[in-house]
């Protein structure tokens, strides 16, 4: 098994087919996404292959250590994650081409109008654990 992050994006991604913001959908349009996205985990948890999942809220703040003894630094002249990753879900699947054929039925949630918003998913695998051989 191989964990893959699912990225849900605001921008940064090629446009999805039904690219009306989540923030113009009707409250119906709305509720049914977030039914067919838990719909979507629960099968997923039902076959041992979901870890986790989240929605983001639109704020955030970038933050870095300034030096010591300085207040951290935040924000800057630069696309925010906030404006970028509308969420994510973390699935744990035999191989690559399982995690694309979640990535894609999961691209098919409802949105504005009840039609499929068809979004262009980041399927990222996590990092795995370097291998040290010692004699």
């Amino acid at each position: 098994m191989a964990k893959y992050l699912l990225l849900k994006h605001y921008r940064g991604a090629p446009e999805s087919l039904n690219d009306v913001p989540m923030d113009q959908w009707t409250p119906e349009e709305v509720s049914a996404h977030a039914r067919y996205m838990n719909d979507f985990a629960a099968r997923l948890e039902g076959n041992g292959e979901f870890v986790d999942s989240q929605a983001l809220s639109a704020e955030g703040t970038f933050v870095r250590h300034d030096g010591e003894g300085r207040p951290p630094v935040t924000d800057g002249p630069f696309a925010e994650t906030k404006d970028l990753i509308a969420g994510w879900m973390v699935i744990d699947v035999e191989t690559y081409e399982r995690a694309l054929e979640v990535a894609g039925e999961l691209s098919a949630a409802p949105g504005a109008g009840g039609k499929p918003v068809q979004e262009w998913l980041e399927v990222r695998p996590f990092l795995t654990p370097c291998v040290t051989v010692t004699d």
